[in-house]
């Protein structure tokens, strides 16, 4: 019985078709599985989502929090009222708040790059530059540094923390004894 040796050559040659196909496989098959399909929303929330960014394009923030939040009990979990509500309570000063909302977002659609930017934007907004620079960095990989997310969300870096509010507490004097 005579053995034939196979050189390196020979099993490259005939396993190289194989292992080409099964990775065009698996980049295909995990591509669609990171794709989700648009999120439809219950058409009453889908109205009370429309009141609040019609709320919040006039300026009235509290009116587009509060029809936010109403589509969210609607629809829980929605990442595109989540998104608006975070939106509207940085816009008025809440940043604590809207990282929440961005985070819970993110647990949903960790690849959402409105989130990522809105989360890195609250967090510059706070003082916390470093965690935004990481928020760019994973943005950046994602969209490319030609996405407006990218482009907003460097912008909040480079302007630096919002003024803080300063509460009545702080500024009250402090009361002066004197000896009449």
């Amino acid at each position: 019985m005579m053995r034939t040796k196979t050189s390196a050559k020979d099993l490259l040659m005939r396993y190289t078709p194989v292992a080409v196909a099964l990775s065009l496989l698996a980049a295909t098959s995990s591509s669609v599985l990171l794709s989700q399909p648009p999120e439809q929303l219950d058409p009453r929330a889908s109205a009370l989502l429309a009141e609040g960014r019609a709320a919040a394009g006039a300026g009235n923030l509290d009116g587009a929090i509060d029809a936010y939040e109403s589509a969210l009990t609607v629809e829980p979990g929605s990442v595109s009222v989540l998104l608006s509500l975070a939106d509207a309570t940085r816009r008025q000063g809440m940043q604590g708040k809207a990282l929440h909302y961005y985070r819970v977002a993110l647990v949903s659609d960790p690849r959402n790059v409105a989130a990522l930017a809105g989360e890195g934007v609250a967090l510059a907004e706070k003082g916390a530059t470093e965690k935004a620079s990481r928020n760019l960095a994973r943005l950046q990989s994602l969209c490319g540094k030609d996405c407006s997310e990218t482009r907003d969300l460097a912008t909040a870096i480079a302007k630096g923390p919002a003024p803080r509010m300063v509460t009545a507490d702080a500024v009250a004097p402090k009361p002066v004894v004197s000896e009449n």
